[in-house]
């Protein structure tokens, strides 16, 4: 995150704590092909895009990755 510009940051890090508070986090995020037994999701905000996984017995959000949607998803 802290080679991200800091408005992003702080965006990003809004975005994530909203979805913390939904009641149903997979409805807003778009699921990433693959990932096995834990799958993971896709957070857009704006050109930027934030990784995660979801685990929905404890509703917890673990990001694992975040960057400019052109070089993000290389690596899952």
């Amino acid at each position: 995150m802290r080679h991200l510009p800091a408005d992003v940051g702080e965006k990003i890090l809004d975005e994530v704590e909203a979805l913390a508070q939904e009641p149903d986090p997979s409805r807003h995020v778009k699921k990433l092909k693959g990932g096995g037994s834990t799958p993971f999701y896709s957070l857009r905000v704006g050109t930027y895009r934030a990784i995660l996984n979801i685990y929905d017995d404890v509703l917890l959000l673990v990001v694992v990755e975040v960057g400019h949607r052109s070089k993000v998803y290389r690596k899952f």
